[in-house]
């Protein structure tokens, strides 16, 4: 049997403490391995204490589109902002990026900003570094983070490209048509993010399985057709003999209990996502014995990315 090391990946930590005990809780009970840390969330430092007391695996999640940056010289004036003053959200980031209307030398000195303020709040600088909303895809935003990422060393990353993902008929029209351009994206930086040394895990999993579309079968569905998808491949440079070695998955998930406005969010109060009921229903599918039940059949182990 193939051994497979699944790092199931709790987002947004630091969000909201709402937030933040979910995903604590998550982890207790062994259901999430990894954190990703918004550092200008409004818990961010609450979130860092609490991965210190119970030594929980924590990289960072970039944050672009959402709230107010941390670099002090780009709260005024700084085309990554709006005209509220806030960065320019999921979709007006992409399209201001379209536009050719942001600068990247402050889209790396916002990034920069936040891997300081990361190694501030830690004590260590992150094992691994994605991009919240999946900016970090984006062309032109992708060079500056794989420069980043290499500046300081940080050797892993996310790339959004998920198996089986075009089979997922219950994903509804218009976000299948925001996952498939991020697959784009994520396809169109496999070569930017090697050139710089930059690894992954060889599977990514976490937009089929977002929300309401969560359940113990949907998580056991997508991990062993990717399994099986990546082990019958013929042997590539990148992986030799894949029937072999070890398989490494990332499972993205974004569990918690819901934010109860005004409390949360990274500048601007929380947002439509944090306050959804779909927060508790993937911490409810997640820590299900089922799950569990499964990882241990299919020879699945949790670990994080420093494991790999």
């Amino acid at each position: 049997m193939v051994q497979v090391k699944l790092i199931v990946t709790g987002d947004d930590f630091g969000y909201c403490p709402r937030r933040n005990q979910g995903i604590v809780d998550c982890f207790l009970a062994g259901a999430v391995s990894n954190v990703s840390l918004l550092v200008n969330g409004s818990a961010a430092a609450d979130a860092a204490k609490l991965a210190r007391r119970y030594n929980i695996p924590i990289g960072l999640h970039a944050n672009l589109s959402e709230g107010s940056p941390v670099c002090e010289v780009l709260k005024t004036n700084s085309s990554l902002l709006n005209e509220d003053g806030f960065f320019h959200g999921k979709m007006g980031f992409r399209t201001a990026l379209s536009k050719g209307l942001l600068n990247m030398s402050e889209v790396k000195q916002e990034l920069k900003a936040q891997v300081e303020l990361f190694h501030e709040l830690t004590g260590h600088l992150p094992p691994h570094m994605d991009g919240h909303q999946h900016v970090h895809v984006l062309p032109e935003v992708r060079n500056v983070f794989a420069e980043v990422l290499e500046e300081y060393g940080i050797k892993y990353t996310r790339v959004p490209i998920e198996p089986g993902l075009h089979r997922c008929d219950w994903i509804t029209p218009s976000l299948m048509d925001f996952y498939l351009g991020v697959e784009e994206d994520s396809l169109n930086t496999v070569d930017v993010f090697t050139s710089h040394g930059i690894r992954w895990p060889d599977i990514y999993i976490g937009l089929s399985t977002m929300g309401k579309n969560m359940s113990v079968s949907t998580i056991c569905s997508a991990i062993d057709a990717a399994v099986v998808e990546f082990t019958s491949k013929a042997p590539s440079p990148t992986h030799p003999t894949p029937r072999s070695r070890t398989v490494t998955i990332e499972l993205m998930v974004h569990p918690g209990y819901p934010s109860v406005p005004p409390i949360g969010g990274c500048g601007e109060g929380p947002d439509d996502f944090s306050q959804s009921w779909e927060r508790l229903h993937e911490l409810q599918t997640l820590i299900k014995p089922e799950l569990q039940s499964h990882y241990k059949s299919r020879n699945i182990q949790l670990c994080s990315f420093k494991d790999l």
